[in-house]
């Protein structure tokens, strides 16, 4: 009947399962619950850090030149910035760096590993080559491993910190050659603060969430059943038994870790040195659910029950495991109320049946008693020993329940109109072990999400403010740029008037010239000399006019680039508001969970998703005008080509013009021909430049509307940052502990 655990261990343990046998599907949903959120945080935080690395990659390749590679520039002051503003955005980072072709650190956040070369055989070694394979490469979430250089950079932001070590890896590559890598380094304590949450633990005592290995696919080093995570018997964090680094005592040895929990412990029953069967069910069938009496033994050697399940993180070669385990004994601990009052009313009833039986035995035996007062004196003995059952049943069972519920109404109420101060949590240790303690341990839980949610709410407030500057300074650089850009248009016009003009005057000297010529053929070359001379004049404003159609073409392209920059930035924004659309889901969530006293919650998480949708409507808005601005400044950008290929055409024939007046200079039998062709070709200039006239009109009709698009993007950018900084009072109305952000 107690398997494993003999009579004197499993007794007791069978009691508390017997007498809390109802509870059995309330604590199935706890460990499926516990197990399913922590394996969709883990993924969505690995999507979350692969999204920050491909938006840094476009950043950084946008700042070098297109067809060269990024170490073969000069480190531009640029990708400090970048990177510095990602780190914010992703604190668990503790370190980006860039690899070339040799798999040297060219760029790094931390200088002291610059020009570090990883081989082959080095600590990434595997990662690298797994990420190069293929035509175009593939990412590749390499670890945990032990890195001597995690441990020298310090925590990101975990504050509990060995060298055990993530590392994200973006390759890249062309046409199937390798071209290096952007990285980004995560010490690995962080994934086993994400699923331990020890504020919000629902079983303090034991239960333990981690990681292990389920089957390798890149470290086929790495045995099933081997820790992948932190153990939080590691961390001394239980209020009671031992702990992996002084050392767990079994009857058949001591278990202990040397340095860290990762890659040294492998769960195993101490007892049969086989993987647990928690462990080893769950890598047989991909889950397992077990949390009825007797459990099953882990690597202590005693009962624990729970839910294991496997999973395979973002562009991971391995697939992992995870348990969530509590002990039998901690989880099945529960006495009811009802239990509790039935045990005190219990010795009273018997003692006052026991009590009124003697005295109506004595009393009947007595013959001189009148019936009447042996029926008094019976009943004033119940009523004595009701009165003194229902002050026990008070003092010790209804009073410490109505206080202990006082004090969870005076917590909740605390919070419950939409503020107050979440780093306050319940002590389940004041509770008796009752539905009050389960009551305050689901609270502490609640209260411990909604940090969490109203932590990262914060934290994308934040990132949409600076993502907000970010696309001010953006929108200020574009109007400079269009203001420029309008100035030189409008030079360039002026240009083309005064080239106007002097064709004008070219052809009235030519007509002059000809009309002089069939006079006096003698005054010929005179004549010549002058149209040469204009000639060369118009050959001088076509070459200033194509230097101010380049220099225009270059600030178009500039503008163009800034453009892209700004949809950057609102993909960033897009990205930040549709997570704080899901924080607010998961707030109202928690809040449903307390009912009528979870409404202020509600209250507030309706509000932020109002501002969350209201922010993307917004952004939208944006993206629509700045795509509008980019398409007016591409067609600016095709205009100004036009402009190009009809100056240079302009340019072509004034040189024509002056070879054939050379010509004529020289050959005074021809004079006149040439005259007639020089005129012909004074008419197709004058004909050219009508045109570029009007395609400068265009461009600069373009130019006023980049204007007026540019206001537009200033105004709704001004809007989207007072939403959000509405959105952050909302949030700062509760107290909340930073250093929790996750």
């Amino acid at each position: 009947m107690f398997d494993w655990l003999g009579f004197q261990k499993g007794l007791p343990l069978w009691w508390s399962y017997r007498l809390n046998r109802g509870l059995k599907k309330d604590v199935e949903d706890i460990f499926e619950g516990i197990a399913s959120t922590r394996k969709e945080l883990l993924i969505d935080w690995a999507n979350e850090y692969w999204g920050h690395l491909d938006r840094l990659l476009a950043l950084l390749q946008g700042s070098a030149a297109s067809e060269t590679p990024l170490w073969r520039q000069p480190e531009p002051e640029q990708w400090e910035d970048h990177c510095t503003s990602m780190r914010q955005r992703a604190p668990d980072f503790s370190e980006i760096f860039l690899l070339n072709e040799q798999n040297e650190v060219v760029f790094s956040t931390y200088p002291a590993h610059r020009t570090t070369v990883y081989g082959e055989q080095s600590v990434i070694g595997l990662g690298l080559s797994y990420a190069g394979s293929g035509v175009e490469g593939r990412k590749c979430l390499f670890g945990p491993y032990s890195d001597p250089t995690t441990l020298k950079i310090g925590p990101s932001t975990s504050s509990f910190h060995d060298a055990m070590t993530l590392l994200f890896i973006v390759p890249i590559v062309e046409s199937g050659v390798w071209r290096g890598a952007l990285c980004g380094r995560v010490p690995n304590d962080v994934i086993g603060d994400l699923i331990q949450r020890e504020s919000g633990h629902v079983y303090p005592d034991s239960g333990d969430n981690y990681l292990f290995m389920a089957s390798a696919g890149l470290q086929t080093h790495i045995a099933p059943g081997t820790a992948l995570s932190r153990s939080r018997f590691e961390d001394r964090t239980f209020t009671h038994g031992e702990n992996l680094k002084d050392g767990v005592t079994t009857d058949w040895g001591q278990v202990t870790v040397k340095e860290h929990t990762e890659l040294e412990l492998r769960f195993t029953d101490p007892a049969t040195g086989d993987l647990h069967p928690g462990v080893a069910n769950t890598i047989k069938n991909g889950s397992n659910l077990f949390v009825e009496f007797p459990g099953y033994s882990d690597y202590r050697h005693i009962p624990v029950i729970g839910k294991g399940v496997t999973f395979r993180l973002p562009h991971c070669p391995d697939l992992w495991g995870m348990m969530c385990e509590g002990d039998l004994e901690e989880v099945y601990r529960v006495r009811g109320t009802n239990w509790r009052m039935f045990r005190l009313q219990l010795p009273w009833i018997v003692s006052g049946c026991v009590a009124a039986a003697g005295l109506i035995g004595w009393l009947a035996a007595s013959a001189d008693v009148p019936f009447w007062l042996a029926g008094a004196a019976a009943g004033l003995l119940q009523l004595a020993i009701g009165l003194v059952t229902a002050w026990v049943i008070y003092g010790k069972g209804s009073a410490p329940l109505a206080r202990h519920l006082h004090q969870i109404q005076r917590f909740i109420r605390m919070n419950a109109e939409g503020k107050g101060d979440l780093t306050q949590r319940l002590k389940p240790e004041m509770f008796q072990g009752d539905e009050s303690r389960e009551l305050a341990k689901w609270i502490n839980n609640m209260i411990d999400s909604l940090e969490g949610v109203m932590l990262q709410v914060k934290r994308a407030a934040a990132d949409v403010l600076s993502s907000q500057r970010l696309l001010n300074e953006s929108t200020d650089t574009t109007a400079e740029s269009t203001d420029r850009m309008s100035g030189k248009i409008n030079d360039m016009i002026g240009s083309l008037r005064k080239q106007l003009r002097d064709i004008d005057q070219a052809k009235d000297a030519v007509e002059e010239m000809k009309e002089t010529l069939r006079v006096i053929e003698a005054n010929a070359s005179g004549q010549i000399a002058v149209a040469q001379n204009e000639v060369e004049r118009i050959g001088d404003k076509m070459a200033h006019i194509s230097a101010k159609v380049e220099e225009t073409n270059r600030t178009i392209s500039t503008f163009m680039e800034t453009t892209q920059q700004i949809k950057n930035v609102l993909q960033v924004i897009e990205e930040i508001s549709s997570r704080t659309n899901l924080l607010a889901l998961n707030a109202a969530i928690e809040a449903a969970r307390v009912g009528e006293h979870g409404k202020g919650f509600a209250v507030v998480a309706t509000e932020i998703r109002k501002l969350a949708d209201l922010t993307r409507r917004s952004t939208e808005e944006i993206h629509e005008t700045v795509q509008h601005i980019y398409t007016n400044a591409e067609q600016a950008f095709i205009s100004m080509g036009e402009g190009t290929k009809v100056v240079e055409e302009g340019s072509l024939l004034v040189a024509a013009a002056s070879e054939l007046l050379n010509s004529a200079s020289s050959n005074d039998s021809l004079k006149t021909q040439v005259i007639d062709e020089v005129v012909k070709l004074m008419e197709r200039i004058a004909e050219i430049s009508k045109d570029n006239r009007v395609i400068s009109r265009e461009v600069e009709g373009n130019v006023q509307e980049l204007i007026t698009d540019t206001v537009q993007v200033k105004l709704t950018s001004k809007r989207v940052e007072a939403i959000t900084a509405f959105l952050e009072h909302l949030v700062n109305q509760f107290r909340l502990n930073d250093t929790r952000i996750r």
